[in-house]
């Protein structure tokens, strides 16, 4: 499993050097390579052998699918790669609830990423272009749902990298809204990145630990 894990944090470095050089030719190469990393990883770590690690390997590959289409800086591909998301955390909510959850661990976490929300809503929203509010709503409240889950499921196992892995994904996608909406800006990938790619392997290695 170490191999994927290196395959990804090597991609990684390599897609921030291309990011912060300008070479748009490393960004296309190393960026797929790092999301194949941790599908590798989720793979090589047993996902197909548990209902947990199924739900667990389509999250990663509808993510995948969703970095290809972020490739591009034009608004349709990015739409389909937002929905690509959109369905990967779906999965990892339902992964959450194939795995167990402890049910208050959820109402505290929904009440703490409602507050998030809010404040988070009205510093987005008046960036956003009226066509692309509706699924940006609709995508807050689909990743406050998975991390909320998540929450659920560390409460109910004791996990660590259940709990990490979700708020790790919720950070990084924070980077990647200011980025598209408010301020186009290296900085937003220089920690956006590591945090995403983090998420995704924590989420693929969550699946030895059944």
């Amino acid at each position: 499993m170490l191999a994927p894990i290196a395959l990804t944090g090597l991609s990684v470095i390599l897609v921030l050097w291309s990011e912060g050089t300008g070479r748009q030719w490393g960004r296309r190469l190393f960026k797929p390579l790092a999301s194949v990393g941790f599908v590798l990883c989720a793979l090589v770590a047993g996902a197909t052998s548990t209902l947990y690690g199924r739900w667990i390997l389509v999250g990663l590959v509808l993510c995948l699918v969703g970095d290809l289409f972020l490739l591009s800086r034009q608004r349709r591909p990015f739409r389909v790669g937002l929905f690509s998301f959109l369905m990967g955390h779906l999965a990892y909510a339902v992964a959450f609830l194939v795995r167990g959850a402890d049910w208050l661990w959820v109402a505290a976490a929904a009440v703490i990423l409602t507050t998030i929300a809010l404040p988070v809503g009205r510093w987005l929203l008046p960036h956003v272009s009226a066509g692309m509010k509706p699924p940006v709503l609709a995508y807050i409240a689909v990743i406050s749902v998975m991390v909320a889950l998540g929450a659920g499921a560390f409460g109910a196992t004791h996990l660590p990298t259940l709990l990490t892995a979700p708020v790790a994904f919720y950070l990084s996608d924070l980077a990647v809204a200011r980025d598209r909406f408010v301020q186009r800006s290296f900085v937003n990938r220089l920690w956006g990145l590591p945090l995403y790619y983090a998420a995704q392997v924590m989420f693929a290695v969550s699946v030895r630990s059944i």
